[in-house]
């Protein structure tokens, strides 16, 4: 346990994230969505587009094999999960939050081109929604992460169903899509937090086998990526360090990334 809390202190509580935008959440006419002709298009090259230093620190990968989809509760509450369970030799990067927007991380998703999920916080892309539709034209998939961050785990149903349909709601008017998978800031939930999850719509809530930091990749079992593993980013400074480092870390456990929502029925 206390490996377990030293990982989510170092790479996915609160205290590495900026504080909570004061402003309201956004709105569609504060923010109107993003269209595919504002999109920019890939490179025809997309490695010959990243920096030189960068090119040969993008592993390549075969194609994910078909999904083989999880089994949903039916108690009304949405799945918990931290690893998919599936012996296919897959895993499958997350990214959280939104607040650093790093203006590398089109290419390096075009020139990577593999599936990533984003869990995305309305504040904290509120200044710029439509960096994240370009990421979408890269692999990119969206989905939620609450409207300001809260640690839900031991606030009333009433407080986290707000949070997490909120958050729902505001994606799907700024991006067409309204999310179906959720990731609870931190990690920390309840029992309330899954059936508010369930409520809202959300079939599946994550946690994360391994996370990445200023470069580093931190292990929770084994030193080694497994097939199955969810692995847990930010979009922080070290963005450019910390998504190559994910990459190789599955590249070297001799697995490809695979799309999460194509697992979840």
């Amino acid at each position: 346990m206390a490996v377990l809390l030293s990982v989510m202190a170092a790479c996915g509580g609160q205290g590495a994230r900026p504080a909570p935008s004061a402003s309201p959440p956004v709105s569609p006419s504060s923010s109107p969505a993003p269209t595919e002709a504002a999109l920019v298009p890939p490179a025809a090259d997309p490695i010959a587009a990243l920096p030189a230093n960068l090119r040969p620190r993008v592993p390549r990968f075969a194609p994910p094999p078909p999904a083989t989809k999880v089994t949903l509760p039916t108690n009304g509450t949405a799945a918990w999960l931290s690893r998919i369970p599936t012996d296919q030799k897959v895993a499958f990067i997350t990214i959280d939050d939104g607040w650093d927007k790093n203006p590398l991380a089109l290419k390096l998703f075009q020139a990577a081109n593999v599936p990533i999920t984003l869990f995305l916080e309305v504040n904290a892309i509120s200044d710029n929604p439509a960096y994240f539709a370009q990421l979408r034209t890269a692999g990119a998939t969206i989905q939620n992460h609450t409207i300001s961050h809260p640690v839900l785990k031991g606030r009333s149903y009433a407080f986290q169903k707000h949070e997490i349909c909120g958050g729902a709601d505001q994606l799907a008017k700024l991006y067409g899509d309204r999310p179906t998978l959720f990731r609870p800031p931190g990690g920390a939930h309840d029992t309330t937090t899954l059936r508010a999850a369930h409520d809202c719509g959300m079939k599946a809530a994550f946690f994360w086998k391994e996370a990445t930091n200023k470069g580093k990749v931190f292990y929770q079992e084994e030193h080694v990526v497994k097939p199955g593993d969810i692995i847990l980013m930010h979009f922080r400074p070290r963005f450019v360090d910390d998504f190559l480092a994910v990459l190789n870390a599955i590249h070297q456990a001799g697995l490809t990334p695979a799309r999460l929502e194509d697992y979840i029925p």
